[in-house]
């Protein structure tokens, strides 16, 4: 962040007494001259509301520490300090402090910092993930934070440090900053400290745009800085130099008019990016097929998630993949806190966005050791999804990659906890759409899900799908899609929408570097091949992972730079989002010269459109008719010749006007509502000396079912989610050479929102193999009709 003199450079109160500050002297490189260096410790403020504690790790015996969920006055928990600057000029901010998000070194999150320098306005600290990410550890779960550049005047300066925004940890949210102490570095000069253009780094085309250089501080004479920006495919477009005027801090230079594309700036060692967007905006509610991870709390900060939704709904996204902690919004039973992320629902909303929203895993107080991550008593899960509904997102998702953890929990656990949180969703008023767990691969725990018939209480099927993370140059598709296809379509659901809730491609980088140009241009193939590839086999929607800048052990996923500036990935998405509209797929495309990929879809809009690319790197003509308008991945406008084009590893589109039937997008509808004896939900429940093997990450190897002993006694819990008593009749079935029997009796009085219990001891016999999985099954009528089984695995240890 750079705050000029002019508005929030000053914003701040820095105060703290001579005596207080460490003023170290260092050489200028390449001068005899000392460059002043001022260091302040934490609790060394003038004025806070912020509690000193003693530490032996601070550098002064003590530092700063708030963790309180105590909402604060209008002033919001601050600290302010008074600096005496030597010079005057621009100075680099570190401090050791709590860093807004998770990092290698420390799951422990502060809420961001505001900071005021000069009694100016308040000016948040809004970095993005990666920077937070990289910091060095520092002590215990304070960091090395880089704070970006303040402007100061000779002599006294105040600096204020507040927050004002809780911050959401496992426990519950709180307002939370720990400060150790702060640096200001003098630097020489100013430097040129971003370049970007347009709106948020972008702007639609036959829109004006102005090219924007922004120095990190006020310039005491003119100061003139060279640009050059080439487009994707690496051609020069625009070049010059700007000046920015005696005590400004930033130049603009109007753009000229340029077609849809990503282009690339560079200045004065600076890179940055911006996209002119195709004019024709891509379609809007139902009829978008496309949606982004976001994980809003987590990854963007408050002060920009406003004009965060904004460039998504530009993208061409309808959707966004988003959710809150459970344990941050119920942190005792029936005690709800959610209006941090009902704020974050109101503004996806408020850009035209639907939120699809993910239950986490509960809270502590919800869980034992054998029910991990899952309530023990599904009324937990019932209640809260209904609560969750009533916030309004357009739809829930019963919870992520809940196969690829590193609990024990089962398939059939799963399944019951899917069905009492999907009864709590129905039950809400004007209920969103249901969406199952996204199952990031299929093996025996989906299989086992599906086995405890899931898939009536849903209104959609979902899962994920990722390239082999080896493949780092035009990773391969998977074939998620296909293979989820396929499963459906044997489990009798072939007419349930498909979402492809996660796919993405997992590119390598180094600390503090983006995606090269060469694998900024991998990204952007690969959203568009899967993107095409997923709605061929019959993905209803596809959400790209992940929309803001993410960096996650040594891989980069955002569709935005560091810088929140637009990736070329996110101008193919809005390319592809804009030309391919209600993407209604249609046939792959026939009689294609060896080596190339094509797929033709009907736009909704009464044009056929062929999307096409190579999968070799030798490039090849292909005949599209003279009468189709071509575009290149970025949505440029490109010229034919004979009614052909060239086509590339970079995907190209052919728009022809008629010659096909427009359809109409039909939104996902709730299904049928569900049927009493659809409200008892069955669970099996065993002691955790019991429990399956843990799952490694989705690596663990068969047997997978419950460790029984030859006689092992278990429970079977029966929920009832009707406002009636009802009257339920259970029945054991073992497979194999198993057997079971009741403790108690097995026809039992469930009360309205109740929970009974019958005991089983579950019996081995003689001939029974050991580390083999087998099935058990629990049956149950309720007034002669069917109640859904639940379907364990279990083995002899």
């Amino acid at each position: 962040m750079g705050l000029n003199r002019r508005t929030a450079m000053k914003a701040g109160l820095l105060t703290t007494a001579a005596s207080a500050m460490g003023l170290n002297p260092a050489r200028a490189q390449g001068t005899s001259r000392t460059v002043p260096v001022l260091t302040v410790q934490g609790e060394a403020a003038i004025r806070t509301n912020i509690p000193v504690v003693r530490d032996r790790r601070a550098s002064g015996g003590r530092y700063l520490t708030l963790a309180t969920g105590k909402r604060p006055g209008r002033q919001g928990w601050y600290a302010t300090y008074v600096v005496h600057a030597p010079e005057p000029g621009v100075y680099a901010l570190t401090a050791v402090a709590t860093a807004p998000v998770e990092a290698p070194h420390t799951e422990t999150t502060a809420s961001y910092i505001q900071l005021s320098l000069n009694e100016d306005p308040f000016t948040e600290i809004a970095r993005s993930q990666p920077y937070w990410y990289e910091s060095k550890p520092a002590w215990g779960d304070l960091s090395v934070l880089d704070l970006g550049e303040l402007e100061l005047r000779c002599g006294a300066n105040t600096l204020t440090f507040r927050v004002t925004e809780p911050t959401v940890r496992a426990d519950g949210a709180v307002y939370a900053l720990s400060l150790d102490r702060f640096t200001l570095r003098r630097r020489e000069g100013v430097r040129l400290r971003e370049v970007s253009a347009g709106e948020r780094g972008m702007y639609r085309r036959g829109e004006p745009a102005h090219l924007r250089l922004r120095l990190d501080g006020s310039t005491a004479r003119p100061h003139r800085v060279r640009y050059d920006v080439t487009d994707y495919f690496g051609k020069r477009v625009f070049e010059g130099y700007a000046t920015v005027a005696a005590g400004e801090t930033t130049a603009t230079v109007a753009l000229p008019e340029l077609p849809p594309g990503n282009y690339r700036i560079e200045a004065a060692g600076v890179t940055g990016h911006f996209a002119c967007l195709p004019a024709r905006l891509a379609p809007s509610g139902p009829a978008n097929r496309f949606g982004v991870n976001v994980w809003a709390t987590s990854l963007i900060s408050p002060s920009r998630l406003d004009d965060f939704a904004a460039a998504m709904k530009d993208m061409g996204a309808g959707w966004i993949r988003d959710g809150q902690a459970w344990p941050a919004a119920e942190p005792s039973p029936g005690a709800y806190d959610t209006e941090h992320h009902d704020r974050v629902t109101r503004t996806l909303r408020k850009h035209g966005l639907s939120p699809l929203e993910v239950i986490s895993p509960a809270p502590e107080w919800a869980m034992t050791d054998a029910s991990l991550p899952l309530p023990a008593d599904l009324r937990h899960a019932y209640r809260y999804a209904r609560r969750l509904a009533s916030g309004h997102p357009a739809a829930v998702q019963l919870s992520n990659e809940p196969d690829v953890d590193v609990t024990s929990s089962t398939g059939d656990a799963h399944a019951a906890f899917v069905k009492a949180a999907a009864l709590g969703i129905a039950d809400a008023p004007d209920p969103p759409l249901v969406v199952l767990p996204g199952i990031a691969q299929a093996g025996p725990f989906q299989d086992l899900m599906l086995a405890n018939d899931v898939v009536r209480y849903a209104d959609v099927w979902a899962f994920h799908g990722y390239p082999d993370p080896a493949e780092q140059n035009e990773p391969e598709v998977p074939g998620a899609a296909e293979e989820q296809r396929e499963l459906a379509r044997r489990h009798g659901a072939r007419d349930v929408p498909r979402w492809m809730t996660e796919c993405g491609a997992f590119l390598t980088v180094r600390p503090r570097v983006d995606l090269t140009p060469a694998q900024q241009a991998v990204q952007a193939r690969y959203l568009v091949r899967s993107t095409v590839e997923g709605l061929a086999a019959g993905n209803g929607r596809q959400f790209w992972f992940a929309g803001p800048p993410l960096h996650d052990d040594g891989v980069y996923f955002g569709l935005l730079s560091r810088e929140f500036q637009p990736l070329p990935a996110f101008s193919a998405c809005a390319a592809l989002t804009s030309l391919l509209g209600e993407a209604h797929f249609v046939a792959p495309a026939r009689g294609l010269p060896t080596g190339v990929v094509g797929f033709d879809f009907d736009s909704g809009r009464g044009e056929s459109v062929r999307v096409l690319w190579m999968t070799s790197s030798k490039p090849v003509r292909v005949t599209v008719g003279a009468d189709a308008a071509v575009y290149d991945v970025m949505g440029g406008r490109l010229e034919t010749s004979g009614g052909a084009v060239t086509v590339t590893r970079d995907p190209l589109y052919a728009v022809t006007t008629g010659g096909a039937p427009t359809r109409s997008a039909r939104p996902e509808e709730r299904r049928p509502g569900l049927s009493a004896a659809e409200h008892i939900v069955l669970s099996q429940r065993y002691p955790a000396r019991n429990a399956a093997p843990n799952k490694d990450n989705g690596d663990a190897e068969p047997p997978l079912g419950y460790r029984l002993t030859r006689r092992t006694r278990m429970s079977l819990d029966i929920y009832n989610f009707t406002d009636t008593t009802r009257t339920v009749t259970v029945k054991a079935r073992p497979a194999g050479s198993w057997s079971a029997r009741a403790d108690t009796p097995a026809r039992v009085e469930v009360p309205p929102q109740g929970r009974t219990t019958v005991k089983f001891t579950i019996t081995a016999d003689s001939g029974t193999l050991r580390r083999t999985d087998h099935r058990l099954t629990f049956t149950a009528t309720l007034d002669g009709a069917e109640v859904p089984p639940s379907v364990s695995l279990v083995q002899l240890k």
